[in-house]
């Protein structure tokens, strides 16, 4: 039985359909009896159908730097720190 958590665990790998089928279907049955799951999941499709395409925009490096901080912060917190070695460079 999916739960939600593991829908939301899914996602990425659902709406780009590279889940084994069996996955898929666990997940298909759970979007389709979850409101919830559906709506981020519609949600979700329908942001990534706008957003397709689009050509990056720069931001300056000052947004940059935040952002990355901002980042950097949020990992530490939840413990994953270390993913970008304090490296801001793309």
């Amino acid at each position: 039985m999916v739960t939600c958590k593991d829908f939301l665990r899914e996602l990425s790998d659902y709406l780009d359909e590279t889940t084994d089928p069996a996955t898929r279907a666990e997940l298909e049955r759970h979007v389709s009896e979850c409101p919830n799951c559906w709506v981020v999941c519609d949600t979700t499709r329908k942001t990534i159908q706008v957003y397709k395409g689009m050509e990056a925009q720069p931001i300056s490096d000052c947004i940059h730097t935040k952002l990355m901080e901002a980042i950097e912060k949020k990992a530490a917190e939840s413990g994953h720190s270390g993913c970008c070695n304090g490296n801001h460079e793309s």
